[in-house]
C-alpha cells in the first residue's frame, strides 16, 4: 500500500485563482485511483452566470470528460470547503471514492452540515468523508475574501 498524499494544495492553487477572478475561493481536483489530477477547477458562478458552476461541479464535469463516463469508481475529490447540498449529490452521483475537504461550512455545508446529503436513505451512494484537510489555509483565504468586499 501506497503512502496517503495530499492533493489540497492543488485545490488551494485553484481557489486562490478563483478569488483573484473575483468568485468565492473554493477550489477542486479530482484524482484518479493511479494518484493523478484528472480535473481542477475554482468557482466559475459569476463568469458563467451560472448558478451550479461550483468547483466540485465543474471538477467532477472535467473528469467525467475525460473519463468518457458519468461515473469515477475509485476517484476522490478534493475541495477547500465542505460541499454543498448540490455538490454533495452530485459527488454521490460521480460514484467519488474518497471526499477530502478543508474548512468547514456552517452557512450553506451539506455533508456534515445542514441536510448532510449522504446520510439520507435517498442517498445511493456515499463516499468515505475526510474533512478538516488544510482547513486552517480555506479558512484564511474565505475569511480574507470576505473581509475585503465589506
Amino acid at each position: 500500500m501506497s503512502a496517503f498524499v495530499s492533493h489540497m494544495e492543488a485545490a488551494l492553487a485553484e481557489a486562490r485563482a478563483a478569488a483573484a477572478r473575483g468568485e468565492v475561493p473554493v477550489g477542486a481536483v479530482v484524482v484518479a485511483p493511479d494518484g493523478r489530477v484528472v480535473a481542477a477547477a475554482g468557482n466559475r458562478t459569476r463568469e458563467l452566470s451560472d448558478p451550479t458552476a461550483h468547483a466540485e461541479i465543474l471538477a467532477l464535469r472535467a473528469a467525467c470528460a475525460a473519463a468518457g463516463s458519468e461515473r469515477l469508481p475509485g476517484h476522490d475529490l478534493y475541495v477547500t470547503l465542505e460541499p454543498c447540498p448540490m455538490c454533495a449529490a452530485a459527488i454521490g452521483q460521480a460514484r467519488i471514492a474518497r471526499l477530502y475537504y478543508g474548512a468547514a461550512d456552517p452557512k450553506s455545508g451539506g455533508v456534515a452540515q445542514g441536510p448532510r446529503v449522504f446520510a439520507h436513505p435517498q442517498s445511493h451512494h456515499a463516499p468515505e468523508v475526510y474533512d478538516g484537510i488544510g482547513a486552517d489555509a480555506a479558512a484564511r483565504l474565505l475569511r480574507d475574501f470576505f473581509a475585503g468586499r465589506r
